[in-house]
Formats: structure tokens, sequence, C-alpha cells
């Protein structure tokens, strides 16, 4: 349950970093609000993970999917810049993420 919950809460670091760069330094209402939200279910998702997961796993999956999820959506949003190489280090970035779900802890 816990590998759920991380996976979950490295969503939601996606939507608090995206809500962020649209709340234009919290001159804006509902962006400002849901990246209020988003942060708070990151962050206490992560807790409750780590409980579970050690802290260097953790963190790292959980920024991985984050940063792989919001450069995805600025790519498909048309933010940011589209091409081979960009898309293939996202790849490479989730390969590293499920690699070390799949190694597991040594403990």
């Amino acid at each position: 349950m816990s590998w759920v919950i991380l996976i979950l809460s490295g969503v939601l670091e996606a939507v608090w970093a995206t809500a962020l760069g649209k709340a234009e330094g919290f001159t804006k209402l509902w962006p400002s609000v849901v990246f209020g939200f988003g942060l708070l279910a990151s962050m206490g998702g992560l807790a409750l993970a780590m409980r579970d997961i050690p802290t260097g796993t953790a963190y790292a999956v959980w920024v991985g999917i984050g940063a792989a999820l919001t450069v995805g959506y600025g790519m498909v949003s048309g933010a940011e810049s589209v091409s081979i190489v960009r898309v293939l280090l996202i790849v490479g970035l989730v390969a590293c993420v499920v690699g070390l779900k799949l190694v597991g802890d040594p403990r």
C-alpha cells in the first residue's frame, strides 16, 4: 500500500508544481488553492509512504514521478518544446524510478 500512496503523492507533486506556475506569484486564486491542496496532500502521502519505504528511495521515486509528469504535461500543453532527446530523457527517468522499485530494499 505504501507504494500506491507514494505513486499518488508523486502525481500530486506534478499537480502542485503545475499549479504553482499558473498561480503567477499567488495572484490567481484557484491555481493557488490547487497548489496548497496538492502540496499538503503530496507531502502527507510522502510522509506516510516513508514509514515503510527507505527515505532515499521514496524521495527519488516521488521526485522522479513528479518531474516526469510535470515536463510531460508541459510538452503536451505546448508550454515546453518537444524533441526526441527530451522524450528519451523522460523515458530514462521513468526507467530509473521503476528500477528503484524493482531492486527493492536490501534489508
